[in-house]
């Protein structure tokens, strides 16, 4: 009514809701709903009423709650996120709140209250981590040393609608009071990720279902990257042709990546945009365009979505590592993406035993962690083939115990399948090794390694004509695959196989290109250069090699026979004879 006096005053106000609300509701509905009237009845409502505060208003997953002092409102909050650590829900994952909370003037309309003191505590809220509390500067100028916790300056924020900056603060240095529980109920799933739908430059309604099949795609291949936890189709989907903001969407789905994209036509062209964001901080961590003729849809897009998942993947493991790095505490999954990292440094001495040392210790804390069971198999067994080592009998058996172990616990484990195979060639058993590699790339259709190995257990069996058909289709799904150099070598091997050691060259340098420090390139190089009648190139690339490994020799190459095949044995005396003219020690 107009002229009406309108009632005010100076409050602490506290606005909290569910982290990943929908998530939760979207598992388990029923469940949800049950825990949270569970928390509200035992934790919540209590610790209010202790602290002398008023709920203003609830919704669905939050609420509002006035109190006569900043004091009596952090307290409660810290009362309650404390409390909220010991509490076990019928939910799969444990409810966790956010809290803000602000003192400021509101405006009093009967029993309901407004004003930049309460949207200043909403902010805030939505700023503050999943399980923490997040204050402003007028907060904390009233209760720093009037309780007992630490408090992280969190700098001046701008805040949605909020005219001016305001300053933040977090409650708990990181969040890791003993005294008050500050822990967060569960942190967030590592390689955890949305695939947002692809935005369709253009409009063109033809192409609508070729941009959501890359979407759906990419989030079915995704998913089976082992440890990987995306989200469903039918989430991401709602978000479709809407403005979304990256770090509310992370903390809602409780997610640590956003993968968005665009397709554009033009003419006979199709160019699909990709771009990965750091859910938290809203950082663009990696990007990638195909520019391509048009041609068969469906066919272009299993292509695009192959090789995103593959560049994805590696991508993903160097952040998750770095991330890692950081942790003051890493946890088994920590020491796992640090030891991944350093696997796909290149198979050089160092950095395998570098891995090796850091998937035993992601072991040693948790003994069921199948993804580094299965990253000290691959350790053992590239050793082993890549000729690093005069144990390799031993080393080939030792990988294979591990992936048999590994498989009994996770019988879909595409890379494990694949990893055995591996062993399997280098025992004489090309034949089953072919098979377990075929098995994988069932289980995983972009696992192009996979397909290298096919070209290896061929060439094994004296079928190194075969062998280039399958280099080509792994470099097809993941043309800049940190394994691409490997890939290269076995198109070499082959290629001596057949007596052309021209073709053997080319191939070797190329692989050569793709990693620099991998030491039996360079000597395989050797030996096709001495074949050919350069010896003075050849002993050069002899000694680059055995400076990268100077254990090698060439009784370990012979020694370490993977196959009694007469073709392929052929093919590897004239190897021998290579490196001999090159230089390599006979040993």
């Amino acid at each position: 009514m107009a002229g009406e006096r309108v009632e005010r005053r100076l409050a602490a106000v506290l606005a909290a809701d569910v982290a990943g609300y929908s998530r939760l509701m979207g598992t388990d509905e029923v469940g949800t709903l049950a825990a949270l009237k569970s928390i509200r009845r035992e934790i919540v409502d209590p610790a209010i009423a202790e602290h002398k505060g008023r709920i203003v208003k609830t919704t669905g997953d939050g609420m509002l709650v006035e109190f006569a002092s900043a004091v009596a409102a952090v307290s409660c909050a810290i009362e309650v996120q404390g409390k909220m650590v010991e509490h076990g829900n019928g939910t799969p994952q444990k409810i966790a709140f956010r809290i803000g909370i602000n003192i400021g003037d509101i405006i009093i309309e009967g029993d309901d209250i407004f004003g930049d003191g309460v949207n200043i505590a909403a902010r805030l809220e939505g700023i503050a981590e999943s399980g923490g509390i997040c204050i402003s500067s007028s907060a904390y100028e009233q209760v720093r040393g009037k309780v007992p916790v630490e408090f992280t300056d969190l700098g001046e924020q701008t805040l949605k609608n909020i005219a001016r900056p305001v300053r933040a603060y977090a409650v708990g240095s990181s969040l890791d009071c003993t005294d008050w529980a500050m822990q967060p109920p569960s942190s967030v799933p590592h390689l955890s990720l949305v695939v947002l739908p692809f935005a369709n430059i253009g409009g063109d309604h033809e192409q609508e279902y070729f941009v959501d099949g890359v979407t759906e795609s990419l989030t079915t291949d995704l998913s089976r990257i082992h440890g990987a936890f995306v989200i469903a189709r039918n989430t991401a989907f709602t978000f479709k042709g809407k403005a979304v903001d990256v770090k509310k969407l992370g903390r809602e789905l409780n997610i640590r990546y956003v993968l968005e994209g665009s397709v554009q036509r033009g003419g006979n062209r199709l160019r699909v945009n990709v771009q990965l964001i750091d859910a938290d901080t809203g950082n663009h961590l990696w990007a990638e365009r195909f520019d391509k003729p048009l041609a068969d849809l469906l066919d272009m897009q299993d292509e695009i979505v192959s090789r995103l998942a593959n560049a994805l993947e590696a991508s993903l493991v160097e952040e998750e590592a770095r991330r890692s790095e950081l942790s003051p505490n890493p946890n088994s999954m920590d020491l796992y993406f640090q030891g991944k990292a350093c696997w796909n440094k290149g198979l050089t001495p160092e950095h395998m035993a570098q891995a090796r040392g850091l998937f035993e210790r992601a072991l040693a804390l948790d003994p069921s962690n199948i993804e580094a069971l299965v990253g000290t198999a691959s350790v053992d067994m590239a050793v082993a083939g890549a000729f690093m080592t005069d144990d390799r009998a031993a080393r080939l058996a030792m990988a294979e115990t591990t992936l048999t172990n590994a498989l009994s616990r996770s019988p879909n484990h595409a890379l494990a399948h694949m990893l055995m195979g591996g062993v399997q060639m280098y025992t004489n058993r090309a034949a089953q090794g072919i098979a377990e590699c075929e098995r994988a790339i069932v289980l995983d259709r972009n696992l192009a390694d996979a397909h290298s190995f096919l070209g290896l257990g061929k060439y094994f069996a004296g079928r190194g004509a075969e062998t280039e058909a399958h280099i080509c289709e792994a470099m097809r799904l993941s043309p800049r695959d940190v394994f691409a150099f490997r890939w290269l070598l076995v198109a070499g091997f082959a290629k001596f196989q057949l007596g052309n050691d021209a073709e053997a060259a080319s191939w070797l340098l190329r692989s050569i290109e793709a990693n620099r420090n991998h030491p039996v390139a360079h000597i395989f190089l050797a030996a096709a250069l001495a074949l050919l009648g350069s010896l003075n190139q050849a002993s050069a690339a002899a000694k680059t090699g055995l400076a990268l490994d100077p254990t090698f020799t060439i009784r370990r190459f012979r020694d370490g026979a993977s196959t009694d095949n007469p073709t392929y044995l052929a093919g590897r005396e004239r190897i021998c004879e290579g490196m001999r003219l090159a230089g390599v020690p006979e040993g």
